[in-house]
């Protein structure tokens, strides 16, 4: 842009924006000339996306603030009373977790709502994500929203939209609202306590826990000997909202209360003791965790991220050591401890479905074809894992359990959303059982190796916030490095020239979702759904080993994901990170494309 035409959007934006803090530094800015850091404020404009929105808070259209949180709420607003009957009967959830600006954010959507006499259940109190979602399901709500950024750093917060069925909005949703966010974009209404005047608006707290926790309690299936101590567990909130949720369902189980992490379990929108509250990132985002543990004489973690809707495990080896469970692992484990439950309380009562997502392990798929229930995997996310276990108990389906690899783990079925509290509940209540007989979570994990195969994971991630770079390197890995124009020159730009060998191993199936290629389906087409603004190829080498590479929706990341079975888990192992390096050299080239790791 020109720096006439930031200026003007700038004055723009300031016709639109009431909130004194953004206001001053859009004018400060403007006030100065300093078009070269007003342009990456304004534009290009936050998108609304499958996931809402998520950003850097700060000024400008471009950020998350009041305004452009107020511009989301009316787009959504608007779509909801268009395409929803009786959506203002049936009204909107709306939930906020302890960052900075979330509760003024959730207040400002709430009034957004209610300005247009749609019925509002606003949770005055911080609550964990999988509440609104369920929420939504209780109350028979159309719509839910909950603000919270997730395990972002604390400069960013976020906007999750759940449509009527209690699940994370997919296409052509995502597109539908985007387009009435733009036709709707001058401020309907600016009022902070329009949520404690407006008959429209009340709490519906007390009713949704109580049915929360009645719903999570069918899950135990050993409640009467749970008050027997066999295994001493720890917890951390990670500076988030899951303590009380984490109590309560200790409570609901019957199981003894857990060591608290003391920096850690209360809610603080700064992270002071982590640089990422994560507890994906292993070790050193639960270091704590595993001091205190020590201390204390606690042989197992529990980590809820700051909203709650995922879980982390770690857990003392005789050795002494800590095993940090990956999501992988924690997902199989949780996917044959359901499946136990269900035999110890009688069966399913309809056809068994568990669900994962392409880019998780399949160990849970091999379990499935021995123990005979059905299996299905989607795109990676819990909007597709939710959806589709929505989908498949409209088939008569009992859908007891889906996971994604980072950590994410739908337990049951009171959310069709990735919960962190009812699979610490079930964890939780399972670890004390397996302990009353002697054993550990880790060696089940060992006893499910020997019975399923020795599957292992190894999966990471290079970051670069420069999407032309990102399109460049996977092109590069799609069409070749010389991007060699078809002949024939129809269906594609370039011509295909996927890499033919990756550690040593003949590459033996491409799945390009991006371009729409399957080089196993007859018409090369592929069945999962094809995107062509998001990037992921996976490829099948002849010994086994899967890797699927793709940017995340949410984050500026290019993430890989692996594995391999193999006799025996050291052989995995090895096998595995020799093509992961191969991998990593033949196609993502960090050194030529400029990408960083977390430690750079």
């Amino acid at each position: 842009m020109t720096p006439d035409a930031v200026a003007a959007l700038a004055r723009e934006y300031l016709a639109q924006d009431r909130n004194p803090v953004t206001r001053a530094e859009i004018e400060a800015l403007l006030a100065a000339g300093d078009t070269a850091r007003l342009a990456p404020l304004l534009a290009p404009r936050i998108s609304f996306g499958t996931a809402g929105l998520r950003a850097e808070m700060g000024a400008g259209y471009a950020r998350m603030n009041e305004l452009t949180v107020i511009q989301a709420s009316q787009g959504v607003c608007a779509y909801y009373l268009e395409t929803v009957p009786d959506f203002k009967e049936k009204g909107i959830v709306v939930g906020h977790d302890h960052r900075h600006n979330s509760a003024a954010f959730a207040r400002l959507t709430a009034a957004v709502f209610a300005s247009k006499g749609v019925k509002v259940y606003f949770y005055r109190d911080l609550v964990h994500t999988p509440l609104v979602p369920f929420g939504v399901g209780l109350l028979g709500a159309g719509c839910g929203v909950m603000i919270t950024a997730s395990h972002n750093p604390k400069q960013d917060n976020g906007y999750k939209l759940y449509a009527g069925n209690g699940c994370q909005i997919i296409s052509p949703h995502d597109k539908n609202i985007s387009d009435h966010i733009l036709n709707n974009l001058v401020p309907w209404t600016w009022d902070h306590e329009l949520v404690n005047t407006s008959p429209l608006v009340s709490d519906p707290s007390e009713q949704v826990r109580a049915a929360y926790f009645a719903k999570l309690k069918t899950l135990s299936v050993f409640h009467e000997k749970n008050a027997t101590q066999h295994v001493k567990m720890c917890y951390t909130a990670m500076h988030g909202v899951g303590l009380r949720p984490a109590v309560e369902v200790f409570s609901t189980f019957g199981l003894t209360p857990f060591v608290q992490v003391a920096e850690q379990v209360q809610p603080d929108p700064e992270f002071p003791t982590v640089a990422y509250p994560n507890p994906e990132e292993g070790k050193g985002a639960l270091l704590l965790a595993m001091q205190t543990a020590d201390k204390h004489g606690a042989t197992l973690i529990f980590a809820n991220d700051p909203d709650a809707d995922r879980l982390a495990i770690a857990e003392k080896l005789p050795s002494g050591s800590w095993h940090i469970f990956n999501g992988n692992e924690i997902g199989s484990i949780l996917g044959s401890l359901v499946l136990e439950s269900l035999k110890i309380s009688g069966g399913a009562q309809r056809p068994l479905a568990m669900i994962s997502t392409t880019v998780s392990m399949h160990m849970l798929k091999q379990i499935a074809k021995q123990e005979g229930f059905r299996f299905e995997e989607t795109l990676t996310g819990f909007k597709w894992l939710g959806n589709r276990a929505k989908d498949l108990e409209k088939e008569g389906y009992h859908v007891a359990f889906a996971y994604e690899e980072a950590i994410g783990f739908m337990v049951g079925d009171a959310v069709r959303d990735k919960d962190g509290i009812s699979a610490l509940g079930f964890a939780a209540e399972w670890a004390n059982h397996l302990a009353s007989q002697g054993k550990t979570l880790h060696a089940h994990l060992m006893s499910l190796y020997e019975k399923y195969g020795y599957f292992t994971s190894n999966n990471g991630y290079f970051i670069c916030h420069e999407q032309p770079v990102i399109n460049a390197l996977f092109d590069d890995i799609r069409y070749g490095r010389e991007r060699v124009a078809s002949q024939a020159g129809a269906q594609y730009k370039f011509e295909l020239r996927y890499p033919t060998e990756i550690g040593g191993s003949k590459v033996v199936w491409v799945r390009d979702l991006t371009v729409g290629y399957d080089s196993a389906q007859p018409d090369h087409k592929p069945t999962l759904p094809v995107s062509a603004s998001s990037q992921m190829l996976t490829f099948e080498l002849e010994n086994g080993a899967l890797i699927t590479l793709r940017t995340s929706g949410t984050e500026p990341k290019i993430k890989y994901y692996t594995e391999l079975r193999a006799p025996t888990l050291d052989q995995a192992r090895t096998d595995l990170q020799a093509v992961v390096d191969s991998m990593i050299e033949i196609c993502l080239r960090p050194a030529a494309h400029n990408l960083k790791t977390k430690a750079d």
